[in-house]
């Protein structure tokens, strides 16, 4: 089993920046990509970044140029660094791992947590 928790969130106004952490534990040897997604109040899931397992990146439309992902060199943490944010990344962010494809969510996920964009 796979375990990630997620950390960073909270209220930022806009223009400003902030720093999610995810960190896995359990198996993780058979993990191979992480990656963030969001969930904003009346909206699916979508893919804000991917990091593969060779440290290949891949990026929603809206993350390009704003948000860096980044993979720690143990292998089991991840961070977004998120900058110029707007109202509209007011979302729950959440962790994911255990895919290598570009884009694409693997099986795990954190609980989420709270990205609140608001003067």
């Amino acid at each position: 089993q796979v375990h990630l928790v997620e950390s960073g969130g909270g209220l930022v106004q806009p223009g400003g920046s902030l720093l999610l952490s995810c960190l896995g534990s359990g198996r993780f040897a058979d993990i191979k990509g992480m990656g963030w997604f969001r969930q904003a109040p009346g909206k699916q899931r979508e893919l804000v970044a991917t990091v593969s397992s060779g440290g290949a990146t891949n990026y929603a439309d809206f993350a390009e140029g704003r948000f860096t992902i980044s993979r720690g060199n143990r292998k089991n943490t991840v961070d977004l660094q998120m900058n110029s944010l707007s109202p509209e990344d007011t979302a729950v962010y959440y962790c994911n791992a255990g895919s290598d494809r570009a884009g694409s969510a693997g099986r795990y996920w954190g609980q989420g947590i709270q990205v609140t964009v608001s003067s």
